[in-house]
C-alpha cells in the first residue's frame, strides 16, 4: 500500500491522464462533431448513474458468462488435443478457421437459430474468446519439462496422474497469459454482440446504438468509458489473482 500511494507510482498515470484530458478538449473544439467535451460527457454519465449501472450489468454478465462458456470449450479441448496426436492434427485446423471467420457476420444466422434471447450474445462471446485460450492452455499443457516427466514415469504415473499434478499446474502460466487477453476482449466480445445481434434491448452496446442513432455524442463517448473502466478493472481482476495462485512459479 505504501508504494502504490508513493507519488512515483501513481504520478506517470496522473500526468497522463491530464495531458490526454487536455488533447481531447482541444479536439472537442477543432472537431465537435466526433469528441464531446469531456464535462457533456460526465454530466451523460452523473445525470442517469442508474441507466449505465443497469446497462454495464448486462453487458457484464453477457461478457463473464460468455468467457465461461468458451474457456470451459478451449480448456477441455486442449486436454484433447495435447493428449491425442489425430485430435491436434484434426482441431487445429477447423480451430484457425473458426479465429479468422468474421463473427458477426454469423450473428444474424445465430438469431435464426437461437432467437433474441442472450444465447447468440453468449455464443458470439464465448466464440471470441475461445481461440487465445485454447492456443495458450495447449501450449502450457504440453510445456512440461522432460527431466520432471521422465521422473513421472519412473514411477509409473498414470496419464490422469501425469495430467492432474503435471500438466495442469505447469500450464496455469500459459492459461493465466490467456485470461489477461480473454478478460477485457469478452467485453468487447458482448458490445460486438449486442451491436451485430438483433433483438438487443439492453447493454452498453445497445446504448451505443441508440445514441448514434440520436446523436448524442456524450452519451456515446460515457459508455465507452463506462467500457473502458470495466475492461481495466477485469484485467486488474485477474492480474491480482494470477500474483495470488502463481506464488510458487518462478518466472524465467
Amino acid at each position: 500500500m505504501k508504494r502504490v500511494l508513493h507519488p512515483a507510482y501513481w504520478a506517470p498515470l496522473a500526468v497522463l491522464l491530464v495531458l490526454l484530458g487536455v488533447l481531447w478538449q482541444v479536439g472537442a473544439d477543432r472537431m465537435p462533431y466526433l469528441l464531446p467535451p469531456l464535462p457533456d460527457v460526465w454530466s451523460a454519465l452523473t445525470t442517469d448513474p442508474g441507466y449505465f449501472l443497469h446497462n454495464s450489468w448486462v453487458t457484464l454478465r453477457e461478457a463473464l458468462l460468455g468467457l465461461l462458456i468458451g474457456f470451459v470449450a478451449a480448456f477441455a479441448l486442449a486436454i484433447l488435443v495435447s493428449e491425442v496426436t489425430l485430435a491436434r492434427r484434426a482441431v487445429m485446423p477447423i480451430a484457425v478457421v473458426l479465429n479468422v471467420t468474421p463473427l458477426v457476420a454469423i450473428a444474424p444466422a445465430l438469431v435464426v437459430a437461437f432467437g433474441f434471447g442472450s444465447a447468440p450474445k453468449l455464443i458470439i462471446t464465448g466464440l471470441i474468446c475461445f481461440f487465445p485460450i485454447l492456443i495458450n492452455a495447449s501450449v502450457g499443457l504440453r510445456s512440461v519439462p522432460e527431466p520432471v516427466l521422465q521422473v513421472f514415469q519412473s514411477v509409473h504415473a498414470s496419464r490422469w496422474e501425469v495430467l492432474r499434478h503435471l500438466r495442469i499446474p505447469g500450464s496455469l502460466q500459459y492459461v493465466f497469459a490467456a485470461l489477461q487477453i480473454v478478460f477485457p476482449l469478452s467485453v468487447v466480445g458482448a458490445v460486438v454482440a449486442e451491436l451485430s445481434a438483433a433483438g438487443s434491448a439492453a447493454g452498453l452496446g445497445s446504448v451505443i446504438q441508440v445514441a448514434s442513432s440520436m446523436n448524442r455524442l456524450a452519451t456515446v463517448w460515457a459508455a465507452i468509458f463506462v467500457l473502458a473502466l470495466m475492461g481495466s478493472l477485469l484485467l486488474l481482476l485477474v492480474t491480482v489473482v494470477e500474483r495470488r495462485a502463481l506464488r510458487w512459479h518462478e518466472p524465467r
